[in-house]
């Protein structure tokens, strides 16, 4: 099983940020049912306004070669494309867990 976890750090209103995270995240929820390698998806907002990341996800794949499957599906390009305008940043690790 491999992990995915990617935050995001948005740019714009505090107001444009939270509507775009809140937006992303409903989508990334939706793509468990939608993508037949996703076995789980959390997705968080950061709720600390001391911290400068906006949005975190978790997702759960089979093996590393799913990442790339789960990446270039349509379900989750339609789901990345909602904060695109607003990417300032994003942070990715991708391990193995045995």
């Amino acid at each position: 099983m491999v992990k995915h976890i990617v935050s995001f750090k948005l740019q714009g209103t505090a107001e444009a940020r939270l509507d775009a995270a809140r937006r992303f995240k409903d989508a990334l929820l939706a793509l468990p049912g939608q993508i037949s390698v996703l076995e789980s998806m959390e997705a968080g907002i950061n709720e600390n306004p001391n911290e400068d990341w906006d949005i975190v996800l978790t997702a759960t794949v089979p093996t590393m070669a799913d990442i790339d499957v789960y990446a270039k599906h349509p379900a989750h390009v339609a789901a990345a494309a909602i904060i695109a305008p607003l990417k300032e940043a994003r942070a990715c690790v991708d391990y193995e867990v045995k």
